[in-house]
């Protein structure tokens, strides 16, 4: 199983140097890449091409790069130059983001997910092979059929022969859609314990097509701190699992809090949702169960986090997209190389 450093958005890191001075850390510790999100605030394009010129061996992940923030083509542009600018390092990470964010920043409307990515997924590939673009999808329509348009390729080739496209995918179709059609898979809130019921759905997606998943990459990101004060440790991962499982969405529509259900927490999503929606969020946090945080992120003890991390092995899981919680940057860089020590 391969660690990953998963930094989030920018500034979460502090500024330029304690993230580049991070990221370098985990090059030097063995991590085998480093990922980074974008919502509406920092891109994550620029982040990976900013990187990609200060390091030389670390993989270089979107996770996620919008689908509705970019067209087709220009996320396989991107790619390709940030591929072309780190020697071949590109690992391209696609998501379909929110409602809120779709239609509220793009512009565009949040219908019809599978079929998007679906075709979204397809003109990129097309795009990196540098096959000349026609396409006619459900959604997507290359070149269009009432204008000058023409066919068109890539200019620029990409180092890698393929680059690894993953999806992130929280709903049971998505996931399938994962298993279908791409390399690899970014869940959040990965709970070992049920990798029978999540990488069912993966494989009925591969199903479809006969593939197989023998080298489909598996790679949760999950919040780690390591302390013997469990409870501290524990506590530092409610805010993330309530707003996610609370806040992320509507009552009618959250597909973090469907999750957590199927996991059997059915009366905690509830009360958590309507805790947080109604603006107490402080009780919102408080009513995460422990068991839950136990079951999907690192924490406590290090013979504990040791013995998480083999369940997490013994999942399938290829690559853990680790995101070390701490309110210092010297305690994230301490928990960067404890993880790395623990996982060996």
């Amino acid at each position: 199983m391969r660690l990953g450093l998963h930094i989030g958005y920018w500034g979460l890191w502090g500024d330029a140097a304690e993230q580049l001075a991070a990221v370098r850390e985990a090059e030097r510790l063995g991590y085998d890449s480093v990922w980074t999100a974008e919502a509406y605030g920092s891109d994550a394009a620029t982040v990976l091409a900013w990187l990609a010129g200060q390091t030389e061996t670390i993989g270089l992940g979107s996770a996620i790069f919008q689908i509705p923030g970019r067209s087709a083509a220009m996320t396989a542009m991107t790619a390709a130059t940030i591929d072309a600018l780190s020697g071949g390092r590109m690992l391209l990470g696609l998501g379909a983001s929110g409602p809120q964010v779709a239609e509220g920043w793009h512009g565009q409307r949040f219908a019809r997910q599978l079929e998007r990515t679906r075709d979204y997924v397809a003109v990129v590939r097309m795009a990196l092979a540098r096959e000349r673009v026609i396409y006619h999808g459900a959604t997507l329509e290359l070149p269009l059929p009432d204008g000058p348009g023409r066919p068109l390729k890539l200019t620029i080739a990409p180092v890698q022969e393929r680059i690894p496209i993953y999806l992130a995918a929280i709903g049971p179709r998505n996931t399938a859609l994962a298993g279908e059609i791409a390399d690899g898979w970014l869940p959040t809130f990965f709970s070992p314990e049920h990798v029978g019921l999540l990488r069912g759905r993966l494989e009925q997606g591969a199903a479809r097509t006969g593939r197989s998943l023998e080298r489909f990459d598996i790679a949760p990101q999950v919040n780690v701190h390591i302390s013997e004060d469990l409870t501290a440790a524990r506590d530092l991962m409610r805010p993330t699992l309530a707003l996610y499982i609370g806040g992320m969405g509507s009552r009618q529509q959250n597909f973090y809090n469907a999750l957590v259900r199927e996991y059997g927490f059915e009366q905690a999503a509830a009360e958590i949702q309507e805790l947080f929606l109604g603006g107490r969020r402080e009780q919102a946090m408080a009513a995460v169960p422990d068991a839950l945080i136990d079951l999907v992120c690192l924490v406590g003890p290090r013979a504990r986090v040791r013995e998480r991390l083999e369940a997490f092995r013994a999942a399938g899981v290829g690559t853990l997209l680790a995101s070390p919680i701490a309110s210092t940057r010297d305690g994230r860089l301490a928990q960067l190389r404890a993880l790395a020590e623990l996982a060996v």
